[in-house]
Formats: C-alpha cells, structure tokens, sequence
C-alpha cells in the first residue's frame, strides 16, 4: 500500500499499479482497489493510468476485469467501490 499511495513520487504509484495490474490476480486487483478507495485526486489519477499502461501494454492485463467482477462480491465496501472504478477503467480502454 506504501507504493501504491506514495505521496513523494507518483512515478511509484503508477508503476505500481501498472505492475499488479499486469499481475491481475485476485489479491494484486484488491490491493489496487484498496489504494483507490483511499487515494487522493492526484493518486487516483496515477493509479488510474498504472492500470490504464497495463491493460493497453503489450500482452495487456486480460484478468483485471474478472477480478473486478469477483472483487464486486467483496465482503468489504471499500473493496468494492475500488474494484468499481478500476472495472470503468478496464471497460474504458476496451473502446
């Protein structure tokens, strides 16, 4: 979570982000969600292009949006909201 919401360097978010996303298991979409749900305007928006960069890189992040889906499920609100917005974003590069 240190990573993902650094607030010195949002190189490190992004990359971050782009990096468990291009992951897209379960537990790497979660931990994003997660930093969505606390993340500031500006980390949001570098969070967003982290996993923006991986679904639109070479090869993509084809399980981020099936981990979206499951994560919708999740017992805790946060989870979910997080998993939400990363899932608008995934159907946003698929336009």
């Amino acid at each position: 979570m240190g990573l993902l919401l650094n607030v010195e360097d949002t190189a490190v978010t992004r990359q971050t982000a782009e990096a468990l996303a291009r992951v897209g298991t379960l537990a790497a979409i979660r931990l994003i969600a997660l930093a969505v749900a606390e993340a500031d305007d500006s980390q949001g928006d570098w969070l967003q292009t982290g996993v923006h960069d991986a679904l639109v890189g070479l090869g993509g992040a084809p399980d981020v949006a099936a981990a979206c889906g499951k994560l919708a499920r999740d017992p805790e609100e946060v989870v979910r909201r997080g998993a939400a917005d990363i899932a608008a974003w995934a159907d946003g590069t698929r336009r």
